[in-house]
């Protein structure tokens, strides 16, 4: 198994080679964090896009994230994308092309991530639990493309953070019914019939494959939390 190949080299990965000598890492931590808090309030209100980074300009989910960017930005949303290709690209592009703002949160890896060209902003964040954190904090919504681990983490993440109350309900929206359809029914099959969560649980996730329907979930959502006004 691979695991096993990996036994001998725990340094090469960044959670493996914490030690408790090394607390002058909480300084770069907090680095993270500062720079976070510091950029992305004038940002807001902004919609998260998650998805793929492998699919290209022209796939039907890049077109279909670059023009609900496009869209949000002129009612007034920022966009905040982790920053790369795929999806996040296409997010970003869509802002630009929209002539708005957006901002991409990038991430430090083995492999480098090398940032897309269109975000008005790029962050380099160190830790994923951090950059995590900045896109809860600063999100009035999120879009989900159909994507690998990394869209069905934060997926599943944010899912238990506003079920369990420790992050203030918005809209979580998949975009891809023919990609999210399966989970959706496995979640009532198996997790709902279950008791593993309660029926109201289903309720924090929207299936929508219409750009106006999501547009406007996202515009009542705001207009709800900010007494009429977008936040």
């Amino acid at each position: 198994m691979e695991y096993r190949n990996h036994k001998k080299n725990l340094n090469n990965f960044l959670i493996n080679e914490l030690r408790k000598e090394d607390a002058w890492r909480l300084f770069k931590i907090i680095g993270d964090f500062v720079d976070g808090f510091e950029v992305l309030p004038q940002f807001i209100p902004a919609v998260v896009f998650y998805g793929s980074a492998r699919v290209k300009e022209g796939d039907k989910y890049y077109e279909a994230a670059r023009e609900l960017a496009k869209r949000l930005v002129k009612k007034g949303f920022s966009i905040i994308t982790g920053g790369g290709p795929g999806i996040m690209e296409a997010g970003n592009r869509g802002a630009k092309e929209g002539g708005g703002k957006s901002i991409g949160l990038n991430i430090t890896l083995p492999m480098e991530q090398k940032p897309n060209p269109y975000a008005t902003t790029t962050l380099n964040f160190r830790y994923f639990f951090v950059r995590k954190t900045m896109f809860n904090k600063y999100a009035s919504a999120y879009v989900l493309f159909p994507g690998g681990y990394g869209t069905l983490d934060e997926l599943t993440e944010t899912l238990v953070l506003i079920q369990t109350k420790k992050l203030r309900p918005f809209p979580i929206i998949l975009y891809g019914s023919e990609y999210w359809n399966g989970l959706v029914d496995w979640i009532k099959k198996e997790v709902l019939s279950r008791n593993y969560i309660d029926k109201e649980d289903l309720n924090l996730l929207n299936l929508s494959d219409d750009i106006d329907e999501i547009i406007n979930i996202i515009l009542e959502n705001n207009i709800c939390n900010s007494g009429g006004e977008v936040l």
